[in-house]
């Protein structure tokens, strides 16, 4: 029986996220490696007028992940696979030791602003309970136009699906999927349409500044949200994280993935709970939880208690 770290994407960000870390040297090590590589205060960046930014939400995700993440390894609670939304890949890959943390914090600020710079108005995401991946594919199609894009960019659960594009295209998709049955529609503060086409050009850009940075084999396994699959290959993964700008996540096959290679606790690094709750119905008979919601010592003590039943 294995653990799994997970690792959130943007939307998840809430206001005072970094100052709401425990009080822990490695914490503290990773606000100072953030400063040295930035050249600003990580505590700039998660400020309620900050958080309207891509990229200080995209950085404030990183530090926040790699902090917690270390944290729980330093008192014994590693991880023996990582999975993380969107810019989440990327804490997920320095935990998982693929990358090292000074280049994931300047290749996600320059994700961030080259998203912002794409799309600085007009477009962004939206959140679709209660219906199908099936049924919105038709409506999608129905409402996708050049002019009017609109696109599926995240299976999250079941009947909970985010769609990406323009403002007017989202809003209809969103009346007709209300019209066949959707519960609820929702839009998300995400200020760019992250996952899909759109964002081609960003990822052709990322790959570009990857090619200078140090890539590694994971030391424990790293599973992509795009594919849904472990990755071993440093060359798969940095396509994979360059790529995931513009690919869709498909968190559900992913859980069960980490199910089936016999994941039993998840734990999702801050902020808030998003991933855990769209975890839980895979690990019906694990256990799912966050670390904003719980004590440090009993996550670390749940993780210890999980590792030595594997060895016993």
């Amino acid at each position: 029986m294995s653990v799994l770290f997970t690792f959130p994407g943007q939307g998840s960000q809430s206001p005072g996220m970094l100052s709401r870390l425990p009080a822990d040297a490695e914490v503290d090590r990773t606000f100072a490696q953030t400063r040295a590589v930035l050249g600003r205060d990580p505590f700039e960046l998660d400020t309620e007028q900050a958080l309207q930014s891509t990229v200080a939400v995209q950085l404030a995700l990183l530090i926040a992940g790699v902090a917690m993440a270390r944290t729980l390894i330093a008192r014994d609670a590693a991880p023996d696979m990582v999975a993380g939304m969107s810019v989440g890949a990327y804490p997920a890959a320095v935990i998982a030791g693929v990358l090292d943390y000074e280049d994931a914090l300047r290749l996600v600020d320059l994700r961030g602003r080259l998203m912002e710079e794409a799309f600085p108005a007009g477009y962004g995401m939206t959140a679709l309970i209660g219906i199908d991946a099936f049924r919105l594919e038709l409506i999608v199609a129905r409402v996708h136009t050049p002019s009017r894009p609109v696109f599926i960019a995240n299976i999250n659960a079941e009947q909970q699906i985010i769609v990406a594009g323009a403002d007017a295209a989202m809003e209809a998709v969103a009346e007709l999927a209300l019209e066949q049955g959707a519960t609820r529609c929702e839009r998300l503060t995400v200020g760019v349409p992250s996952h899909c086409a759109l964002l081609a050009p960003v990822a052709h850009d990322m790959r570009r500044a990857m090619a200078a940075v140090r890539w590694t084999r994971p030391r424990v396994a790293f599973l992509s949200s795009t594919a849904a699959r472990a990755m071993a290959d440093p060359a798969r993964i940095t396509d994979d994280l360059a790529g995931n700008v513009a690919q869709r996540v498909n968190w559900l096959d992913t859980v069960k993935l980490a199910w089936e290679r016999g994941a039993r606790v998840a734990v999702e690094m801050p902020s808030r709970e998003v991933l855990t709750g769209l975890t839980h119905a895979a690990f019906s008979e694990g256990l799912a939880l966050c670390c904003e919601t719980s004590r440090v010592d009993t996550i670390c003590a749940l993780i210890r208690r999980e590792q030595q039943g594997r060895l016993g």
